[in-house]
């Protein structure tokens, strides 16, 4: 049996500027994981990719990696790269195969495709119609048709923060080589509902997908194969952003339908609950600064390199200098030409730099801002190191070249390229221990949880400024479909 494995992951913002070339979707090289590269790096780690070759070995199946891509979110998929990486994938295939495993993200939007999933989807189905093929999905996936009419299984994460990347794809795959080896045949039911649930309430920790993801364990210990919820990625200004479910079980399909509807139908009678309340920052700081138990972290969810941020915005972390708050570990400003200067500079000796606020953000008419800054470089590193966990466990994370930053209150890292700070190894590489500070500043939205939920006394959320504004009103929806909630007021309960 010879089995294709591969990925393609990328949660595009379509508001975000930040370019999405081939090299973002490269870890400390210029492209991309291929062949045994993909092996060497993904084996034995908290992957999607990982359970596949897992799944894969255990079969006796002969792999073939045509490509492992996955770029930190960002604006519109450059098509150069989005060709590159695609046309591996499809010659793969080409050359014949028994199966294929696909770990793919779901918000792909590229320069000319809406639909980066789908269309890949499709293209494959030109060439191998017939071929058993398993796709693994974010929690953030935009369904379209595409991908749901292409697919024969189809699984996405129960969990956010994103732990359970293995599991998810391990449960994608099992009813695949269930179906080749005669025993099973998959049968998917899909829909959506028009609603743009809040990133900042699409935690799994908390009401209402909490209640969503426990109904899709039920479902699937009841008799589905996979049953998913997707609450979608709303920063995408495409016609299907937005809430959606598949439900695969064992040819059943008024089964799959049946758990559709209920998890589609508690989304949206809980709507309201996915709508987030934003207080004025200053309001946040002051809290902050009235903490009695620590570490405390203050959270800049406006500007997430997770979700598409920048990164570089300065206006959170400018509160927390002139609120004067001591013993502070920031997590990060992208700011390249910063850290060069501190390399120049020296470990132990001072700077003042202009930090940050290097990138405009047309989409949501506001200019790069920088802060200049004083402060001792501490450390200067490359930026290199490998998850704890649970989040993306042994995953090789590349920051670049990286320096702290220390003005005697605040220790800031700067970093050269885009990283969530989803696990203690982001301060720790640095020599920096997160659990002894009184405050984190993290540019984080729900996977900070991973990492830093169970360390945290207390956590404050920031209303900063970035195009991953948890402010609807700031962005400029043209494409999404409408009406849609709460973009508009739907008051229908069966939409």
């Amino acid at each position: 049996m010879r089995v294709v494995i591969a990925m393609m992951k990328h949660e595009t913002n379509t508001f975000s500027p930040v370019p999405t070339p081939i090299v973002r979707f490269a870890k400390a090289q210029p492209l991309p994981y291929e062949g045994q590269e993909v092996y060497d790096a993904f084996k034995g780690t908290n992957s999607g990719v990982g359970a596949f070759i897992d799944l894969a070995e255990e079969a006796g199946a002969a792999m073939v990696f045509p490509i492992a891509a996955n770029a930190p979110p960002s604006g519109p998929v450059q098509d150069d790269a989005y060709e590159y990486i695609t046309s591996r994938i499809l010659t793969a295939i080409k050359d014949g195969c028994d199966a294929i495993m696909l770990d793919l993200h779901g918000a792909m939007v590229t320069q000319s495709f809406d639909d980066g999933e789908g269309t890949l989807l499709a293209n494959i189905r030109k060439i191998a119609p017939d071929t058993p093929m398993a796709v693994s999905l974010d929690m953030h996936t935009n369904m379209y048709a595409a991908i749901a009419d292409n697919a024969t299984v189809i699984g996405g994460f129960q969990t956010y923060p994103h732990i359970d990347n293995y599991e998810t794809a391990a449960r994608t795959g099992r009813p695949l080589f269930d179906m080749i080896n005669g025993q099973g045949n998959p049968t998917m039911a899909w829909g959506n509902r028009p609603m743009l649930p809040h990133v900042m309430r699409q935690g799994t920790d908390n009401f209402p997908n909490k209640d969503l993801q426990d109904m899709t364990k039920r479902m699937e210990a009841e008799g589905a194969l996979i049953a998913t919820l997707f609450v979608g990625f709303p920063h995408a200004d495409i016609h299907n952003a937005g809430l959606s479910a598949v439900v695969v079980t064992d040819d059943d399909m008024a089964l799959a339908e049946k758990y559709r509807d209920e998890l589609l139908d508690f989304a949206w009678n809980e709507r309201e609950a996915f709508v987030y309340q934003i207080e004025p920052l200053e309001d946040s700081l002051a809290r902050a600064k009235a903490a009695t138990e620590f570490p405390v972290v203050v959270l800049d969810h406006y500007d997430n390199a997770a979700s598409g941020g920048t990164m570089d915005t300065m206006t959170v972390l400018g509160g927390v200098l002139d609120a004067d708050l001591e013993d502070v570990a920031a997590f990060a400003i992208h700011d390249p030409g910063a850290v060069q200067e501190m390399i120049a500079a020296g470990v132990g000796n001072q700077v003042t730099i202009n930090l940050g606020g290097k990138i405009d953000m047309p989409s949501i008419d506001r200019q790069g801002e920088p802060r200049m800054v004083t402060g001792t470089v501490k450390l200067i590193s490359n930026g290199q190191f490998r998850n704890l966990g649970p989040a993306q466990t042994g995953i090789l994370q590349d920051m670049g070249p990286t320096a702290v930053l220390d003005t005697g209150k605040v220790e800031i890292v700067v970093i050269s390229r885009h990283q969530e700070p989803n696990d203690l190894n982001c301060f720790r590489s640095l020599g920096i221990e997160p659990t002894t500070k009184r405050y984190l500043m993290l540019k984080s939205r729900i996977h900070y949880r991973a990492g830093y939920g169970k360390v945290a006394k207390e956590v404050i959320e920031c209303a900063g400024v970035g195009v991953c504004t948890s402010d609807y009103d700031m962005l400029d929806f043209k494409n999404v479909r409408r009406p849609i909630f709460p973009l508009d007021k739907i008051n229908d309960p069966n939409p």
